[in-house]
């Protein structure tokens, strides 16, 4: 049961990363009934949304001769390119209608920099550039965290690895989360987030 300490953190449930989507993840809008249900569980809930501008440095369309899911070295690091997704103000940036949008106490929108990809929620790529996240929690005094969402190996992984670096105690459920798996990238996602103590509910 949820308690006055417990947020949800939804990731990035949006157009684009659902069935008929840019970047479509199997199954994504599966999960939309059991995270409605978990949103109306929770005190506070906090929904991430992928809002990245035309000319993203992540984006394959920008590196001409470059293919989607190809990796490109950039200055933050190794970067998988990624067909053009979750553009601003696009239909495909926004949430799924399923989506119970209106139980949200805080929509953050990350990825918004050209020159830098955001997975976590918490950090852009580069591990550094905080997106207040973690700020805005504490002053609510929350100190666990569920995460449900999309991709379970990108977005929600990242995310709940920053949580737990940051000291949160952190939990994901996989059951209300999808997985892209490019090149055994969901069975690194979970070894790295059961070392850094993570629960992984089914």
């Amino acid at each position: 049961m949820a308690e006055p300490q417990d947020a949800l953190i939804v990731i990035d449930i949006q157009n684009d990363f659902c069935p008929g989507g840019a970047l479509a993840v199997a199954g994504g809008d599966e999960i939309l009934p059991q995270v409605n249900a978990l949103m109306a569980q929770f005190p506070i809930s906090v929904l991430t949304q992928d809002w990245h501008p035309e000319n993203h440095t992540s984006f394959a369309a920008n590196h001409p001769g470059a293919a989607p899911f190809s990796p490109l070295q950039m200055p933050y690091g190794m970067q998988t390119l990624w067909p053009s997704h979750c553009v601003q103000g696009s239909e495909g940036a926004d949430f799924h209608p399923g989506l119970d949008v209106e139980r949200a106490e805080l929509i953050l929108r990350k990825g918004f920099r050209p020159g830098i990809d955001s997975y976590s929620a918490f950090f852009e790529n580069d591990r550094t550039t905080a997106t207040g996240l973690a700020g805005y929690l504490r002053e609510r005094g929350i100190t666990r965290l569920t995460f449900v969402g999309l991709a379970l190996d990108y977005c929600v992984g990242w995310s709940a690895l920053d949580a737990a670096r940051l000291g949160f105690e952190v939990r994901v459920i996989e059951s209300a989360c999808r997985a892209i798996d490019l090149d055994g990238s969901l069975e690194a996602a979970r070894a790295a987030m059961q070392a850094a103590g993570v629960v992984l509910d089914a």
